[in-house]
């Protein structure tokens, strides 16, 4: 029980890799407040404190705010989504309310939290990014560059709030969130980690950037992904092979 009475709030935590390390924090003895859109699952979440809001719409975190009862020990910024790109004719509205989700909403949450008063001290931030920040498939770019500027918001807020807040950030590579996880060998195998990754790796992480094991640990990016993207790929090499579109 690490985090015994310590208040965690963690952002679009109703499904996926955001339900989980909500649960991880309970498991540990937290008290957790998620906020989330999707009502249905979010109600399902048991023993947290749930809010239903949009975090694209500044008026509805600042209501969360006001909601909050306790100081926040500990921030996680997971929401996000993707509404692909140049070849979807992803639109200025669609691009937009990306970046709003995934970076506007954990910058404007946490000057809201220190504004009024409701960060913690000694807190810590953990931003959810992602591999695409660095590596990208076509048609990615409204998610792409949300995962780009977390990452850069992280080192920025980490300085701004030196000695108050430690900030960090994960970038998750393939994450595969479904019930029961079936892969190819070939997906297993691509992974020099040998199997692709489950919500669990990064819950882990950002229990372990929360502790006060990470307490000389600031600004980094810690990327999770099973050494996919460190290994080199040529055509025809180990049985890769390319085949233009």
């Amino acid at each position: 029980m690490e985090f015994a009475n310590k208040h965690v709030v963690v952002t679009g935590a109703a499904n996926g890799i955001g339900r989980c390390i909500a649960e991880a924090f309970l498991r540990e003895g937290a008290l957790v407040t998620v906020i989330d859109e999707d009502k249905i699952a979010g109600e399902k979440l048991q023993d947290v404190r749930f809010f239903h809001g949009d975090i694209t719409k500044k008026s509805v975190l600042e209501e969360f705010v006001r909601s909050l009862a306790q100081p926040v020990d500990f921030l996680i910024n997971n929401a996000c989504v993707g509404r692909k790109g140049l070849f979807s004719n992803c639109s200025y509205e669609d691009f937009e309310y990306v970046q709003k989700v995934g970076v506007t909403a954990p910058y404007y949450l946490t000057s809201l939290l220190l504004q009024n008063n409701l960060l913690a001290s000694n807190a810590a931030i953990v931003n959810i990014a992602s591999t695409r920040a660095f590596q990208s498939q076509q048609d990615t770019e409204s998610y792409s560059a949300a995962k780009g500027g977390i990452v850069a918001l992280t080192h920025a807020m980490a300085i701004s709030l030196a000695r108050r807040a430690r900030v960090n950030c994960i970038s998750p590579g393939w994450i595969d969130t479904t019930e029961s996880p079936k892969h190819s060998e070939p997906d297993k195998y691509q992974h020099p980690a040998g199997h692709v990754g489950v919500p669990a790796d990064i819950a882990e992480m950002v229990l372990y950037l929360c502790s006060d094991k990470a307490g000389f640990i600031t600004g980094e990016n810690i990327v999770i992904d099973g050494g996919m993207s460190k290994l080199m790929v040529y055509h025809a090499d180990h049985g890769w092979s390319f085949s233009a579109e």
